[in-house]
């Protein structure tokens, strides 16, 4: 084996991976996105330092990034991405963004939609990657903690930055410097996605819930909140409000949030640990207040005028769903051109009014008003300055770390 990586995954882990795949990607609200948990990212280094608030230009490097390109001869792109994550049209035929892009450039792009869950698709594709073949598609988006660990293992291309002019410029600066790929050298956000308090007004009689020690310690709630199975985004929210930061915590002070949280169970504050399927409970109100995924809140306040939500005093999470370049691939740069093309504001402007996540992209603002005046002003889709400083984002984990922090989760929440 060329790397350190365990052969088999732990029973916490195939736990974890059961779990995810049992909830479904976006069953019961229309962009609901399945945030998998189980193996986590692995830690490395060896990356040029970054200089201010920029983005230096990647650099070529020994694990991925010399791989022949065909796409001079070979106009196309393979492009694997979750369900109900690029614009369409009313009748579901076609996508205009796509399709924009191929009159313009003349690459065409073969879409599909067959990642429905991060580790069983990564399950898909790690015996090719392992054994240095092309796996048929040139980008795949994944979420941060598993694109982190294609990183660490090698099986990212290095992406050329003069190809990507838009992306390096109008990366929002929220999502610059991951810990998990210094320098943006091999990804580039497809979606952000926020974690933040969630109620139901008319289930609170009126009161606005906004911290995790009202979730935890408000008798009127008791027997009314959840918290997601996604380890890093309850734990996160726990770190948060217990003032401790989720980019750095120590194993004493997750196990104080773990002990804070266990807590909450023993005295039935706390309903459930759910996964997408909280939509519904908080929609009737059988839930009156929960940790939330913000583009799940978007579109339940679409038809629920009752549905309200907060961010924290002590901040919120953020995580992304990140386009990469896999290796092997053998259209590099056709596919950095599209990436580079959904960081022009107007092809930003309708994913985003498409999808109602977070979009990474700079200066979309006015484009987007001219489509939805609403998903404009709303924080949830372009965040504001004050937005972006209140997030947090989970830091990196060694795979022997992960594992010991799961195992932790699934007893508390009872996996």
């Amino acid at each position: 084996m060329a790397h350190d990586e365990p052969e088999g995954l732990s029973a916490v882990q195939l736990a974890a991976i059961q779990r995810h795949l049992t909830t479904g990607r976006g069953a019961l609200t229309r962009r609901s996105l399945l945030r998998a948990g189980g193996v986590g990212a692995l830690t490395f280094g060896g990356f040029a330092a970054l200089t201010g608030c920029g983005i230096p230009a990647a650099k070529k490097d020994t694990k991925g990034g010399g791989d022949p390109d065909y796409s001079a001869a070979e106009k196309k792109v393979v492009f694997s991405n979750w369900t109900e994550y690029m614009d369409v049209t009313d009748d579901g035929k076609h996508f205009p963004t796509l399709e924009a892009f191929t009159r313009r450039t003349g690459i065409k792009v073969t879409y599909n939609t067959d990642i429905n869950d991060n580790n069983e698709f990564f399950g898909k594709i790690q015996p090719q990657l392992a054994a240095g073949q092309d796996i048929g598609r040139d980008i795949i988006v994944l979420t941060d903690w598993l694109v982190g660990r294609i990183i660490g293992l090698g099986w990212a291309q290095t992406l050329d930055a003069s190809l990507m002019p838009h992306a390096y410029a109008n990366l929002i600066g929220q999502f610059r410097t991951p810990d998990w790929d210094p320098g943006r050298a091999h990804s580039y956000p497809w979606a952000g996605i926020p974690t933040v308090i969630a109620y139901n007004s008319k289930a609170t009689g009126g009161r606005k819930v906004d911290s995790v020690s009202q979730l935890l310690d408000d008798p009127k709630l008791k027997g009314r909140v959840a918290f997601l199975t996604e380890m890093r985004d309850t734990i996160g929210m726990t770190l948060l409000d217990m003032g401790k930061a989720p980019e750095t915590f120590t194993t004493d002070d997750y196990d104080a949030a773990v002990a804070r949280l266990q807590k909450g169970v023993d005295s039935h504050q706390i309903r459930r640990f759910a996964g997408n399927d909280y939509t519904s409970d908080l929609d009737k109100g059988d839930i009156a207040a929960c940790v939330a995924w913000a583009g799940d809140i978007v579109q339940l306040q679409s038809e629920n005028p009752d549905i309200k939500y907060a961010i924290p005093e002590a901040g919120y999470m953020i995580s992304s769903d990140n386009m990469m370049v896999p290796a092997r691939s053998r259209h590099r740069a056709n596919a950095e051109r599209l990436m580079d093309y959904y960081y022009e504001p107007p092809a930003a402007a309708k994913l985003a009014a498409y999808i109602n996540y977070v979009c990474p992209c700079d200066h979309v603002k006015p484009e987007l008003a001219k489509l939805d005046k609403d998903a404009a002003n709303n924080v949830l889709i372009i965040p504001d300055e004050k937005m972006q400083a209140a997030s947090h984002s989970f830091r990196s984990l060694s795979n022997k770390e992960d594992t010991a922090l799961e195992q932790k989760f699934s007893l508390l929440i009872g996996a």
